[in-house]
């Protein structure tokens, strides 16, 4: 019998084991579907109070019977969950955190700056149950035609839908035991940079860490040497930096963020959220910063060639075509954005409110007049 091989960790699918990767720090891997995605790493820091969880995975019944069975496996009882930790706004590391807080009344702890997605909230505030009346199909087509109205990208294009089934899986999650599971919760505790959070018996501190999302919370061990990384630093490979925040630029503050923790003394061991733990932390975020350098550099070329052009157009230069969409397009305008920022590209409107890059300096049709 042939076993099947994945090109990055990160794919894998969830394993049943239990693992300690750390001093009273319990690996429990919970079932993630989504494109490049395998599992979701929950951590439980264990203390005599009982446990706190980090990144929950998914709503709905597969993960939620993977995390008690997880939980089983390590003797600890779910009444025993006092803290929920969440790293990011992010369905696959919040969404089991609903449950968790109905069953055991846990804390949520996230950063300052956790915030909601406005497009599952809107779409989930006018769910009834009525609806289920509709067929399957029909409720699909309702929930796009509700996310058409969202209006335009940052860079002037209509906004993408996700996927049918992701959209069937919302809808289920949310209507089933009317319990809106995939609305981002509202966090019980706020940390900022710097925070101590007392977890497994010793003091974590808040790192902030925006780029992947705008409230991405990594968690620092100093007296373990442990950091848990969530989505910020992957072992296999480099998260998606969202253009669409409110951040000028997204990219530089990622940068700045990797170049932090790369810069941690100590480090004996990095858990990430996807993909195994980890221990050369600043050869990672090395390497996943020359990865973004290089598609500067792709973006840099593209910009000489192609003149004013869209981020569409952009996007196609930096992505292969199985990727083209929304999220390739917001990674490729915060990269135009970087460069924008620090003077290596302008940008303006069309007529149709389109935004268009071009190299910065002098025109060279018109030499003496900038472009």
């Amino acid at each position: 019998m042939s076993v099947k091989t994945y090109r990055k960790q990160e794919q894998e699918p969830a394993s049943s084991e239990v693992t300690e990767v750390a001093p009273g720090v319990l690996r429990l891997q919970l079932p993630v579907s989504m494109p490049g995605l395998g599992h979701v790493n929950c951590y439980a820091l264990v203390d005599s109070n009982g446990a706190a969880l980090v990144d929950p995975g998914l709503p709905g019944e597969e993960s939620w019977s993977a995390l008690v069975d997880r939980l089983g496996q390590a003797g600890i009882p779910l009444r025993r969950v006092h803290t929920t930790v969440v790293t990011h706004s992010h369905p696959d590391h919040y969404g089991g955190s609903h449950q968790l807080r109905e069953e055991t009344g846990t804390e949520l702890l996230a950063h300052a700056a956790f915030i909601s997605s406005p497009a599952a909230d809107d779409a989930n505030a006018d769910i009834d149950l009525e609806l289920l009346e509709l067929d399957a199909e029909a409720l699909v087509e309702l929930w796009k035609a509700k996310l058409a109205d969202r209006g335009s990208t940052p860079w002037g294009t209509r906004r993408e839908p996700p996927p049918d089934e992701a959209i069937r899986l919302f809808i289920q999650s949310n209507v089933e035991g009317q319990v809106p599971r995939f609305r981002v919760p509202e966090p019980t505790i706020r940390v900022a940079e710097g925070d101590p959070v007392r977890l497994a018996g010793r003091d974590w501190f808040a790192v902030h860490t925006p780029g992947h999302t705008v409230d991405h919370l990594c968690l620092w061990d100093p007296t373990e040497g442990v950091l848990l990384s969530g989505d910020h630093v992957l072992p296999t490979i480099t998260p998606h930096i969202a253009g669409s925040t409110d951040i000028d630029d997204p990219l530089a503050a990622f940068f700045e963020s990797l170049a932090r923790v790369g810069a941690f003394e100590g480090v004996k061991v990095c858990l990430p959220a996807h993909g195994h733990p980890f221990t050369d932390l600043r050869g990672r975020t090395d390497s996943i910063r020359r990865h973004h350098v290089e598609r500067l550099d792709i973006l840099r070329a593209a910009a000489a060639a192609l003149g004013d052009a869209p981020v569409e157009a952009y996007m196609k230069e930096l992505f292969s075509e199985r990727a083209w969409g929304d999220m390739a397009a917001s990674e490729t305008f915060a990269h135009l954005e970087h460069l924008r920022v620090i003077g290596e590209a302008e940008s303006s409107r069309d007529g149709d409110g389109l935004l268009l890059y071009r190299p910065a300096g002098p025109d060279p049709a018109h030499p003496g007049r900038d472009r």
